[in-house]
């Protein structure tokens, strides 16, 4: 099964490196998108907004023809980064594809200093691969779900060598995940459904989880491969 799962990685490796001097340019804002105030937070030239989850700068994370790898596999394990900034109201938008068998998140309002991990503040925006996962998976851990909290409604991942696009709208309590141009999650934060929700999963006993009201941007290493391209944020 490893071997197999390494072949897989390997293909699709080949697949996505061909891709991207096939697509229109990336990791570029539009003068209407400048207008409207957003802001690249990667260039495909450097991680300069970003930094290690409770450390220093970025190691182990590849910048590969314009597109960020996190560390994948092997010993350069690197580690979740977070941006430099932090951001209470914002709309989030990035583009991402997942190897064979792997997993990520994407993380907001993460805190620093009061955790060990950075699941333990910030909610995730689950990212994994949801046709070929080996194991069984909750419903609340597909791609789009807050995971282990809200799982996604009616969402639709691409072909595994394709793009997927996600947007994140964060706007005081109120929380929308998007996932290829359909909205697949929608909460507010604080409420009694979602404190009973946080009882009965894997935060129960976590109580930074969620509470705060401005925090980082975070991306999830989590040992598989994942990559990510026009990654940009505008504050509401």
């Amino acid at each position: 099964m490893k071997y197999l799962t390494y072949i897989a990685m390997s293909i699709f490796l080949f697949t996505a490196s061909g891709c991207a001097s096939n697509d229109s340019e990336i990791n570029i804002l539009t003068k209407k998108e400048i207008k409207q105030g957003w802001e690249l937070l990667f260039d495909g030239k450097s991680v300069d907004n970003w930094k290690s989850f409770n450390g220093g700068e970025v190691t182990g994370w590849k910048i590969i023809d314009g597109i960020l790898h996190n560390s994948g596999v092997g010993s350069d394990h690197g580690g979740d980064i977070i941006t430099k900034k932090k951001y209470a109201n914002f709309e989030l938008y990035l583009e991402w594809k997942v190897a064979p068998e792997s997993n990520s998140g994407i993380f907001y309002r993460v805190q620093e200093g009061l955790v060990n991990a950075i699941y333990e503040s910030g909610p995730e925006y689950q990212l994994i691969d949801d046709k070929g996962w080996p194991t069984k998976l909750k419903d609340s851990q597909y791609s789009g779900a807050n995971y282990d909290m809200h799982p996604p409604q009616n969402a639709q991942v691409v072909p595994i060598e394709e793009w997927n696009r996600t947007k994140i709208i964060v706007h005081g309590s109120h929380v929308e995940h998007w996932l290829n141009d359909k909205k697949v999650v929608e909460y507010e934060l604080w409420t009694d459904d979602w404190q009973e929700r946080k009882a009965n999963s894997k935060w129960k006993n976590m109580p930074h989880y969620g509470a705060a009201q401005s925090g980082h941007i975070g991306i999830q290493d989590h040992g598989g491969l994942t990559m990510f391209r026009n990654i940009k944020i505008r504050k509401l």
